[in-house]
């Protein structure tokens, strides 16, 4: 009891937890309350057109257009590039398998991008430039972010969708 009244903190955030899995176990029923087993339940769709070919995308909770929090899972291809690039909001890619190179800044300097693995994480305040890149595996990223969230080129040229035109 001593012990918990030195880390009151640790005592919510178990007290939270156990609340947070009784609610789980409830039949998923909960109001807005959003489940998924485990990776296989999820279900992936087309990328949107401003991301690279072969992008697949899949979203978890909320709607990236709308004003609230988000949760996507995207997965990218081998060999490929997401251009530099901005956000309007801050975003959290957290990579769930395989691994990416991902760089700050306006330009892409593939010597300079730091690889990210499977658990890496990276935090992007808003209006950040970066870009990210697989090289000969593909990669499944989590993206948490609030909306209304877009991606902006910093060279326009670079954005898929334009060269579909």
């Amino acid at each position: 009891m001593r012990h918990l009244v030195r880390n009151p903190i640790l005592a919510v955030a178990v007290l939270i937890a156990g609340i947070g899995c009784a609610a789980a176990e409830d039949g998923h029923d909960a109001k807005g309350m959003i489940a998924i087993e485990d990776a296989s339940a999820v279900v992936y769709g087309a990328g949107p057109a401003n991301l690279p070919k072969g992008t697949q995308l899949s979203k978890l909770a909320g709607d990236p257009a709308k004003p609230g929090p988000f949760v996507l899972r995207i997965r990218l291809p081998a060999n490929t590039v997401i251009a530099p690039h901005t956000h309007s909001l801050p975003e959290t890619l957290t990579i769930l398998s395989g691994s990416i190179h991902h760089q700050h800044g306006e330009t892409i300097d593939k010597a300079a991008g730091k690889i990210l693995r499977a658990g890496g994480f990276v935090y992007l305040p808003q209006d950040m430039p970066h870009s990210l890149w697989t090289t000969d595996e593909p990669v499944e990223l989590q993206v948490n972010g609030s909306g209304p969230f877009g991606l902006n080129y910093v060279n326009p040229a670079d954005d898929p969708s334009r060269k579909a035109e």
